[in-house]
């Protein structure tokens, strides 16, 4: 046990692929943070969409061996698990304190100061990616990039908060049921993945599937309670000065958020990949179509994939290929299927 801070984190002696879960105590309670990777390096954050972890909602990104190499090579990876989101917890306590999305990114800063880290790179999806968002508007000489995938910006709308009241209804009197679970799959991968009555659920959705039955629904409906009440951010977006690069897929229920959140950014810090014939989570329903961009992204930075990967028919780059101008959409240019950028107009 460690203190730091006025945070405690307690090594609890489960091994996850190498890392390892620290339990870091916030203002707002207890957060699991899973280390992977040598400590001495820059940090990349994660943080996942509503009703995920690590294990079912960046699996896919870090079992890709390109991806992996390229992310393991250049950093030590803290993936932050939503309040009552990592693997075996508990129920949340009723009487414990409703967090709001602006509590969840305060979190994120506790989390930094306890492992002593500075300015960091982010990775979110979804509700995941507005959650550091908002945390690199709050604090941003501690964020030096941004990798967000289908990223939320503005309130809710009137749909959306319809849709997420029926799944916050269905959760407390039924549970994660099979509703809930169909409801999350259409808001996470393309109709090719679900499947139909032709084609059969793919096994990355059945795998998803079997994830969630591990979600306490309490534990679910927090973290959409305080998705629900988000604050639209676009105003803010322009102030944003880190690099950040935005994928979203073509069948995403976010597409138009996505293109929005791009739209309102300064364009010399900001791309947007489209990845066609994909849902929302690309991180796990098209893993690979992230490298390419990744790669010119995070050689902006002066990382690169190490030198037994760089000869990769997929990847022809090398750390001389670096320029001032890597991030503008226009050198984004990326022309490869099942890769499509979009420019903001």
């Amino acid at each position: 046990m460690a203190e730091s801070n006025g945070s405690v984190s307690v090594d609890v002696g489960t091994i996850y692929l190498g890392g390892k879960e620290h339990r870091v105590k916030t203002a707002c309670g207890v957060v699991s943070v899973i280390v992977y990777g040598d400590r001495e390096k820059p940090a990349l954050i994660t943080y996942p969409d509503l009703a995920l972890n690590h294990m079912s909602c960046f699996q896919g990104l870090f079992f890709c061996p390109e991806a992996a190499s390229l992310l393991l090579h250049n950093f030590c990876i803290y993936h932050i698990s939503p309040p009552g989101h990592e693997l075996g917890a508990a129920p949340i306590c009723p009487n414990d304190s409703v967090l709001s999305a602006e509590d969840l990114a305060d979190q994120i800063l506790e989390v930094l100061n306890f492992f002593g880290l500075g300015a960091v790179m982010c990775m979110g999806v979804t509700a995941g990616a507005y959650i550091l968002t908002l945390f690199a508007m709050k604090h941003r000489d501690r964020v030096l990039g941004l990798i967000l995938v289908s990223p939320l910006c503005k309130a809710p709308s009137w749909s959306e908060w319809f849709y997420n009241k029926v799944i916050s209804n269905l959760l407390y009197f039924y549970g994660m049921c099979g509703v809930v679970k169909e409801f999350l799959l259409q808001r996470y991968f393309s109709k090719e993945v679900r499947g139909n009555v032709e084609i059969p659920e793919s096994d990355i959705a059945q795998a998803c599937r079997r994830l969630l039955d591990e979600r306490q629904s309490i534990n679910v409906m927090r973290f959409l309670d305080a998705i629900d009440r988000r604050p639209d951010i676009s105003s803010g977006l322009k102030k944003l000065k880190c690099r950040t690069l935005i994928f979203i897929g073509d069948q995403s229920p976010f597409y138009s958020e996505a293109v929005h959140m791009a739209a309102n950014m300064d364009r010399g810090y900001c791309a947007l990949v489209e990845v066609q014939a994909c849902g929302s989570m690309v991180t796990e329903e098209q893993a690979h179509a992230m490298l390419i961009p990744m790669e010119y992204f995070l050689m902006g930075y002066g990382l690169y994939r190490p030198s037994c990967f760089t000869e990769s028919p997929r990847s022809p780059l090398s750390p001389s290929c670096i320029s001032p101008e890597l991030l503008s959409p226009e050198s984004m240019g990326l022309k490869l299927k099942p890769i499509k950028t979009r420019v903001s107009a």
